[in-house]
């Protein structure tokens, strides 16, 4: 599965931004889909990510309350609605997807993810 994701920008803290992760080449049914960050300096972190064979979402504690992920797949699309944005949430946003294992929880460690998109950028000014 191929992932394109959009949506990064500019926004002043307490704004909201929505990024979108398109999926190709084959319907994300079966997959994880996810998001992780990477501010200048740190390592990649995660974010949220869902699954697909029953409901289920799972976020960092960072963004718990704030940002939500959701998904339309008719349009084979993920989406993060980020509000109450803070500058601390400054990063490269990269969209993710890796097979499912139902028997397990959603997997927050980068290694469990296989394909990723290009980033975009995300830029909370205080």
């Amino acid at each position: 599965v191929q992932l394109q994701a959009s949506g990064g920008g500019l926004v002043q803290a307490g704004g909201s931004l929505r990024l979108s992760c398109a999926a190709s080449g084959r319907t994300f049914r079966n997959y994880h889909m996810g998001w992780f960050r990477q501010a200048p300096g740190k390592e990649r972190e995660f974010v949220a990510a869902t699954r697909q064979t029953r409901p289920g979402t799972r976020y960092a504690d960072s963004v718990k309350g704030r940002f939500t992920i959701s998904e339309d797949n008719a349009k084979n699309t993920v989406y993060l609605q980020m509000d109450s944005l803070k500058p601390e949430d400054t990063a490269v946003y990269y969209c993710t997807a890796t097979r499912e294992n139902s028997m397990r929880p959603i997997p927050t460690n980068i290694v469990d993810y296989t394909n990723w998109g290009q980033g975009t950028q995300v830029t909370v000014s205080s």
